[in-house]
């Protein structure tokens, strides 16, 4: 009997997922990568509400999708922005008790894999453990930033430096050992508030270790728009990588590679990426009757220049999914679909190709380099370039020509491709010496015809660029 039951039961002890590889900071500070040192390229998609406002079956849907396409990290917010203390979930369930976050709403006894008994906190649970089934990493906001920024009722804050520590100790016992990158902040300036984020960093790392040990996590700070963590927190240990909100204005007000090129140059040197650029289908610098809504080809221009520019990642949003916006949700800013409409835009599939384009070459050997541009030109014809061990990779966003400094990669002999950011497919050009300098004309040209020039030194023998890992 008991070889029977062992049995039965292997099938399903087999079916267990295995958890995701702790993630930490490359030993050059530059990148991410597993425990083991694999490279770990942050590309995350944008559902702030994945939590609050999606039942079990829709954020399946939805994880589904995401995983599918090749995304890395999920951004999710615990006490969700769109009134997510207050306004129920899809469940009907609040996280705490009496808005207070040292009173978690937890039900004692209720059973996660039963719809009827489980709480806010086991609907969060079952969302971050399918999401590590599907290889996804949640990259976890405790709060949003109106909630510590004087959000609550009364115009009070929820977290304070007096209750930040002991709902961070709650947070990281309960997930410190599933797949989470931690992320402070939510969209406010936290200028007057950075000890409650402090409280909060602190409880994390007590929960996940015991101990206040900020190596046991990884943890970033999302800003506001047009900002940086690195204006507050840079020196702070909690702080492992920096991120940005370079936000949804017109690009060339943005520009976008300055903002991402001065935190790489800054010291101490840590890894940097932006955390909300501009979501496709989001009205233009919110003026959507000026200038109208982005598209697929805006939404490549920000995840080129960001990554060539020296991030260790990207974030892709879209504007009716970070919201779930559905007929029953009053719309904010106008989105122009339904969030299980929108996860099928053209942008959202587009993204994993620079992930797999940045997979296909050495990985931790890669740096931002525009000595290899005669002139990059400026504003939205900004050409930016980076190197790694045997390779290069140049970025035209409107397929202007531009001539390049050979010479700076390895190699007598250069095979060049050009990379197509819209299918991910590679076309190559030819063959030619690695000396002096040489124009190249992009297969078209005009707004949405960007293309990525691939430089190899031929005796590398590299696969073809975007090349998907098996």
């Amino acid at each position: 009997m008991r070889y029977l039951f062992l049995a039965l039961l292997a099938p399903l002890l087999a079916a267990q997922p295995k958890p995701l590889p702790k993630l930490k900071v490359s030993p050059d500070h530059r990148f991410l990568a597993t425990a083991d040192g694999k490279p770990f390229f942050y590309l995350a998609d944008t559902a702030w509400e994945l939590f609050h406002r999606l039942d079990r079956k829709q954020a399946v849907e939805y994880l589904n999708k995401r995983a599918t396409q090749g995304y890395t990290a999920i951004q999710a917010v615990a006490l969700a922005e769109l009134d997510g203390v207050t306004d129920p979930n899809a469940n009907g369930d609040l996280p705490l008790l009496n808005e207070d976050p040292t009173r978690p709403a937890i039900t004692p006894g209720a059973n996660p894999a039963d719809a009827t008994s489980y709480d806010y906190w086991d609907h969060v649970d079952y969302i971050v453990d399918q999401a590590n089934a599907r290889g996804l990493y949640i990259a976890f906001l405790p709060s949003w930033g109106r909630w510590v920024n004087s959000g609550g009722r009364n115009n009070r804050s929820l977290l304070t430096p007096e209750n930040g520590q002991q709902y961070g100790e709650f947070l990281g016992k309960r997930y410190g050992r599933k797949g989470i990158i931690w992320i402070l902040g939510g969209d406010r300036n936290p200028k007057g508030f950075e000890p409650a984020w402090r409280a909060v960093a602190k409880g994390i790392a007590i929960g996940v270790s015991g101990k206040e040990d900020y190596d046991a996590v990884l943890m970033s700070f999302h800003p506001s728009g047009g900002a940086t963590s690195s204006t507050w927190f840079h020196d702070d240990p909690f702080l492992d990588f920096n991120m940005h909100q370079t936000g949804h204005g017109l690009g060339e007000k943005v520009r976008s590679w300055e903002r991402i090129a001065k935190d790489y140059d800054r010291q101490p040197v840590k890894p940097v990426l932006d955390g909300e650029p501009l979501y496709e289908d989001h009205p233009l610098a919110f003026r959507a009757r000026d200038f109208g809504y982005s598209f697929d080809a805006h939404i490549r221009q920000r995840a080129y220049w960001s990554v060539f520019s020296g991030s260790c990642g990207h974030t892709y949003g879209n504007h009716s999914v970070w919201q779930m916006y559905a007929p029953v949700r009053k719309p904010v800013n106008g989105p122009l679909f339904y969030w299980n409409e929108a996860i099928h835009r053209p942008g959202a599939a587009q993204m994993p190709y620079l992930r797999w384009l940045i997979e296909s070459r050495p990985y931790f050997s890669r740096v931002p380099d525009q000595s290899l541009l005669v002139d990059p030109l400026d504003n939205l014809d900004r050409i930016v370039a980076t190197r790694g061990d045997g390779y290069a990779f140049v970025y035209s966003p409107q397929g202007r020509k531009f001539t390049v400094n050979l010479g700076r990669i390895s190699g007598d002999k250069l095979k060049a491709w050009w990379f197509n950011p819209r299918t991910g497919t590679a076309t190559e050009i030819g063959e030619f010496a690695n000396t002096g300098t040489r124009e190249f004309q992009c297969p078209a040209e005009g707004f949405g015809s960007d293309w990525v020039l691939v430089l190899d030194d031929n005796s590398k023998r590299f696969p073809v660029p975007g090349s998907r890992p098996k």
